[in-house]
Order: C-alpha cells, then sequence, then structure tokens
C-alpha cells in the first residue's frame, strides 16, 4: 500500500534526477527575450540618445530569463523555488533599472512596479514567497525612488500605500491560488490511488479465482473415480430395473426396493460432489468474520480427499473447540485445500511406503495453528528457499502454476496469520500456518466446549 500511494504521489514529490520544464518552452523564452532587447530602440527614442545604462538592463534581464529557463530543467528539486526566486528579484531590479533611467516615479515604466507581483502571481503560481520577494524588493525600490525625487510625505505615503496594498493583494491571490492548486492535485492523487486500488482488488479477486479453478482441475482425476464408480452401479440398476419391468414377470419388491435405494445414495454421492465443486468454485465472500479452523479444514477435507485417498493415507487432527480466528473463511479454505493438494502431488510423484498426509490443529499461546504435513521427500536447501517465490515451482506445467504458495501466503498474511515451510525432523515436509486468535471469540469459547459435551453424552 505505501509503495503504491507513494507512486501516485509523484506529481508532488518529484526524483532528485528527473528534468522538468520550466514556465515557458526555451522558445517562448527566446522570443521574449528578444521582445525585451528590441525595446531597447523605443527607450533611445524616448530619451533622445542611445543610452549603455537601458542596452545593459535588458541585456541582463534577457540572461536572467534564459539562464532561469535552461537551468530549472535539471536541477534537483530542492534549487527549484531559490533559483525561481532569484529570477524574480533579478526580474524586479532589472524593472527599477529601467524605472531609474527613464524619469523615476513619473516615467514610463514604473507602473510595471506595482504591476509585477501581480503578474508574477499568474506566472509563478506555485512559489508564494516569490511574490513577496518581488512586493518586498519593488516597495523598497519605491521608497528610493520618491525619496530620490523630493517627493512631500503625503505622496511617499500615497504611492507606498498603492503599491503595498498590490503586494498584499497579489500575496492573498498567491496563497490562494497555491491552495486550491495544492487541494485539486491531491484531489487527483487521492482519486488515482482509489482507482488504482480497485484496479488491484479486481486484479487480486481474478488472480484467486484463477488459482482456484486451477486446484479444480488438479482435483479432476479424483473427480471423475469418484463419480464413475457411483454411475457404473447406477447404470447396471437402471439396466436391471428396465430388464425386471419389461419382462411381464413376477419381481421381488424387496430386491427392487434394494436396487432403488442403492441408486439413489449413488446419484446423492455424485450430487454432494459436484455441489461441493461449485461451491468452491464460486466462494466470492470477502468480508472478514469470525471462524473456527475446524469448520475450515472440514470444507477443505470435502474435495482434497477426492484426490488425497487414491495417493495416501489422511490422518485429521482438528479439535472442534479450537479458538476461533478472523478471516475470510473462504480464502482459507482454497489455501488448506491447496496444500492438502499439494501433499498428495509429492506422495503420487515421490511414493513411499505408507505414505500419509496429516492435518493437525492446535492452539499455541495466543496463535492457533494448522499443520498440513507429509512423509514424503520434503524440500531441498534450494526449493526452501524459493518456495514462496511467484512462478517459482518444481512440478510440470499442467500440475502448477507457480503462484499457489505465493497466493496462500498473501492471503493468510492480509488476516494478519503467516505461512511458512519446513522439514519434519523424522522426514518429510511440514506446511504451517498460524493465526492470532480473535479475541471476541474468546468468551463464546466455554459455551461451545458446553455445547460439545451436551452433543456427546446425547
Amino acid at each position: 500500500m505505501t509503495s503504491l500511494r507513494r507512486a501516485t504521489e509523484t506529481e508532488l514529490e518529484q526524483p532528485e534526477t528527473v528534468p522538468r520544464r520550466g514556465v515557458w518552452s526555451p522558445r517562448v523564452v527566446w522570443v521574449l527575450c528578444a521582445v525585451v532587447l528590441a525595446f531597447w530602440g523605443v527607450d533611445s527614442l524616448y530619451l533622445g540618445y542611445l543610452s549603455p545604462w537601458m542596452l545593459g538592463i535588458r541585456v541582463a534581464w534577457a540572461t536572467s530569463l534564459l539562464g532561469y529557463t535552461y537551468l530549472i530543467r535539471g536541477v534537483p528539486l530542492s534549487w527549484v523555488t531559490p533559483l525561481t526566486d532569484l529570477n524574480v528579484l533579478l526580474s524586479t531590479l532589472c524593472v527599477l533599472g529601467l524605472s531609474v533611467e527613464m524619469g523615476g516615479v513619473d516615467g514610463p515604466y514604473f507602473v510595471m512596479v506595482p504591476v509585477l507581483p501581480m503578474a508574477i502571481t499568474l506566472i509563478y503560481r506555485r512559489h508564494v514567497r516569490s511574490v513577496f520577494v518581488c512586493g518586498g524588493v519593488g516597495l523598497t525600490g519605491t521608497a528610493l525612488l520618491l525619496w530620490r525625487d523630493g517627493h512631500t510625505p503625503i505622496q511617499a505615503f500615497t504611492w507606498l500605500s498603492v503599491v503595498g496594498g498590490i503586494v498584499l493583494l497579489a500575496a492573498y491571490f498567491s496563497y490562494q491560488t497555491f491552495h486550491a492548486l495544492r487541494a485539486e492535485q491531491q484531489a487527483r492523487i487521492e482519486r488515482a490511488r482509489r482507482e488504482s486500488l480497485e484496479a488491484l482488488a479486481f486484479s487480486e479477486h481474478r488472480r484467486a479465482q484463477s488459482e482456484k479453478l486451477a486446484i479444480v482441475g488438479r482435483l479432476a482425476s479424483g473427480v471423475a473415480h469418484e463419480i464413475n464408480n457411483p454411475l457404473a452401479y447406477v447404470g447396471s440398476n437402471v439396466n436391471f430395473v428396465h430388464t425386471e419391468l419389461l419382462e411381464a414377470r413376477e419381481f421381488d419388491r424387496e430386491e427392487l426396493a434394494e436396487v432403488l435405494a442403492e441408486t439413489r445414495v449413488g446419484i446423492q454421492h455424485i450430487r454432494q460432489i459436484v455441489s461441493d465443486l461449485r461451491g468452491f468454485a464460486r466462494m466470492d465472500e470477502n468480508e472478514p468474520m469470525a471462524c473456527s479452523l475446524a469448520d475450515v479444514a472440514a470444507d477443505a477435507l470435502k474435495l482434497a480427499s477426492l484426490r488425497l485417498k487414491h495417493v495416501s493415507f489422511l490422518q485429521v487432527d482438528v479439535p472442534a473447540d479450537l479458538p476461533e480466528i478472523f478471516a475470510v473463511r473462504q480464502r482459507l479454505v482454497q489455501v488448506v485445500l491447496n496444500l492438502l493438494i499439494n501433499a498428495g502431488d509429492v506422495l503420487e510423484s515421490h511414493p513411499v511406503p505408507g505414505s500419509e498426509v496429516r492435518l493437525i490443529g492446535r492452539a499455541e499461546q495466543e496463535r492457533v495453528v494448522l499443520l498440513v504435513e507429509d512423509n514424503g521427500p520434503g524440500f531441498s536447501p534450494e526449493v526452501l528457499t524459493r518456495l514462496f517465490e511467484a512462478f517459482f515451482t518444481t512440478k510440470s506445467p499442467d500440475k502448477g502454476t507457480g503462484l499457489g504458495l505465493t497466493l496462500s501466503r498473501e492471503l493468510v498474511e492480509q488476516f494478519g496469520g503467516a505461512l511458512s515451510a519446513s522439514n519434519r525432523p523424522e522426514g518429510g515436509a511440514r506446511l504451517r500456518i498460524e493465526f492470532p486468535i480473535h479475541r471476541d471469540g474468546l468468551s463464546e469459547k466455554p459455551s461451545r466446549e458446553a455445547e460439545g459435551r451436551e452433543r456427546g453424552a446425547a
């Protein structure tokens, strides 16, 4: 989540090495500098002579604009504000210099002094301090010009009030503009973050659903065997009933009833398998709630037994009175089922005498633990270090995608749990799932235990 938020905030926090553009493109700045220099001819016509001071001021102003335009494109982010303030300072001094040479407060350029802070507000909308730099320098220059030209205190106060008022108004507009832009940017970032999270959640859902269907595919051979067996005797019984009923002779009603009962059991068995598969494939609940690992294990075993009964003995020791945990039950069923099928795949590819898969649940202090163990070859050191890497698998492409354990760990960690792998001291692999105990569920534990004892007594 942190990395996602950081990625969406690149507009506010640009990397140090990322080039950035100035306010205008270099072409526009070159045209602006040409206009600044061309107005030296207008100055000469106004003064009646060629003034080298006016040319020097205009060259300095154009140099400042060009320097800022090219420097700002590659400097570190921390230099942007100081460079902008320096550029504004030099521009303001150039305007004051032109005003001095063209007649002071009575000259044609002095009108630019109070207007300049407003222009800075529009040009550098994100730099409030630059407005104060421009206004402060302009106000000081105005006071010096009024003192040099010998204006009366009333005249000086009037001029300074006008210039100071415009500076404050420009600063206020700049401050409001800055915050409005920042609020708009934050809203845009938040919208992008929300859309990214929604896309990520949808992608995670699709990935979980794909892995879930892959598990169903790995169950296919066991399911086919479990369905073919009842189908065989259902078909045989149907043929028997068909023969007995079409032949006009007496038949044993008790034998017919027994055949029909067998047929019904077979059909119910097939229906249960289909129902379990459909229920697993449609697990779409996303809201976490208090649930029991015993119930999770029971749901997973319904489908895992279809696969494991043909390759190993399945031993289950998950007490019904284990404390509850807080998670999405259906997601945990998917995790446990995946681990059980993985154990079956290992024992099928590396058969051992007395092959066995164990599912063990227990409480350890403030944690609830579920172990999936087998007595196969275990994990090699190379496999154990990479076991939870995405797309890492030791199976053939038709047996695994390399995402099952990665997704299982992510699903467990979403609810404060942990999934780890190790080798058993006596040989074989061990996958350990652990969750913190759901505190609200502790108060209900005695009542569940009492209910279990009453059921046992009954």
